[in-house]
């Protein structure tokens, strides 16, 4: 540019204004009984879009049997150590940021991947043992399908989208369909003919309701006490004050369900190698050798330090892997302190001197008088109390 052409270019800046100009200037404001008709407009709208929701999913088939799929799946990956990767673009991706806070609360691991900064690096934070979950109303959304197409075919794919039928939603093109899981979260009138601008507002709400709903349903899947996990995960402000305890702490908030222990995969003769690679991907560190066996998390450190990794566990299985029959059981009711005089009363009498010392289990009854969870006795008393009792005995 010539100088002369760069010096008025920079004098003509120079005299426009420090501030946008005002567009409202001269225009009448809007009256404030049509202020409160449009807002009471909005939130009549999403209401309809979450009354459409609940009532795809209290009666549709299709969508419980995906909404279902979709928290096994995800239950799956986090028990066996991966992680739930969520992506979304503009406010579907806040949404999925909501989704992951919320997740994240509860200690399923998850994690925001922005599709467009995935482009430049952040693909390396998916793993091979992680599930995808996308937020899309359209199903079409560009900078998703770009993304999804350098994703590994063989993760499990979970989309939130408005498509009600997953064969013609693009977002599985080329994948799997055991590998997809289509939740539907449409809405009855598009934001267009709602409120004459396309902006995502019940397309969201749905979106939200959704992931909060999923949020949920896999904290109850995952724990046994979601509470407890919520307050241990959040302690802090409002929300960590309100769910703190208020009460003695039970057993039951502590136990590790049964059903979460992950089983050898080698169930014919299982070797400490084994038995250590499934803990590496058991979310408790707890690890069953056969339906009717279980090695504790304790145990397992200690057979990683000693024993041959050929070995086999059936030449451990007095001193490391116990039998179910071989639980000691404690009512999940039971607070942690009643079990701990219990167990002290015990260790004191003869009844309770061979079995109630360290690297025993406690097997945790619930409210069916069935044995759902396991607890270490580490967890109820402190390993120098054992040894002291121990000593006393």
């Amino acid at each position: 540019m010539p100088l002369s052409l760069y010096a008025k270019a920079q004098e003509d800046f120079l005299r426009l204004p420090l501030t946008p100009p005002d567009f409202h200037d001269g225009l009448d404001k809007v009256p404030d009984d049509d202020i409160i008709e449009l807002a009471t407009h909005v939130i009549a709208i999403e209401r309809d879009a979450l009354t459409n929701l609940h009532n795809l999913y209290r009666s549709n088939l299709a969508a419980q049997r995906n909404f279902k799929q979709a928290v096994h799946v995800i239950a799956r990956t986090s028990r066996q150590g991966g992680r739930v990767i969520v992506s979304g673009m503009g406010k579907s991706g806040k949404i999925g940021q909501k989704f992951v806070a919320t997740l994240n609360s509860f200690g399923i691991r998850s994690a925001f991947l922005h599709p467009t900064e995935a482009m430049h690096g952040d693909l390396g934070m998916v793993g091979l043992n992680d599930t995808v979950v996308v937020l899309t109303y359209s199903g079409r959304t560009p900078e998703i399908l770009s993304l999804l197409s350098y994703l590994p075919a063989s993760l499990p794919l979970v989309a939130v989208t408005s498509y009600d039928d997953a064969h013609s939603c693009p977002l599985f093109t080329g994948r799997s369909s055991s590998l997809c899981t289509l939740l539907p979260a449409p809405i009855p009138r598009t934001e267009v003919e709602a409120f004459g601008v396309p902006t995502p507002t019940s397309s969201t709400t749905t979106a939200l309701a959704l992931t909060d709903a999923l949020a949920l349903a896999l904290a109850h899947q995952l724990h046994a006490s979601p509470s407890a996990i919520f307050h241990h995960y959040h302690p802090g402000g409002a929300i960590g004050a309100s769910v703190a305890p208020t009460g003695p702490q039970l057993v039951g908030s502590i136990a590790t369900k049964v059903d979460d222990v992950p089983l050898i995969g080698n169930q014919s003769n299982p070797t400490v190698l084994d038995a250590l690679l499934t803990a590496a991907s058991s979310a408790s560190g707890w690890v069953r050798p056969s339906l009717e066996t279980i090695i504790a998390p304790r145990q397992i450190q200690r057979i990683g330090r000693r024993a041959d990794l050929n070995q086999s566990l059936s030449s451990l299985k007095d001193a490391i892997v116990v039998e179910k029959g071989d639980w000691i059981s404690i009512p999940a009711a039971n607070s942690i302190q009643e079990a701990k005089n219990w167990i002290l009363h015990m260790r004191q009498s003869s009844r309770g001197r061979t079995f109630l010392e360290s690297g025993t289990i406690l097997g945790i009854v619930d409210a069916q008088q069935c044995v759902s969870g396991v607890v270490e006795i580490e967890e109820i008393m402190d390993e120098d109390q054992l040894q002291q009792q121990h000593r006393r005995i």
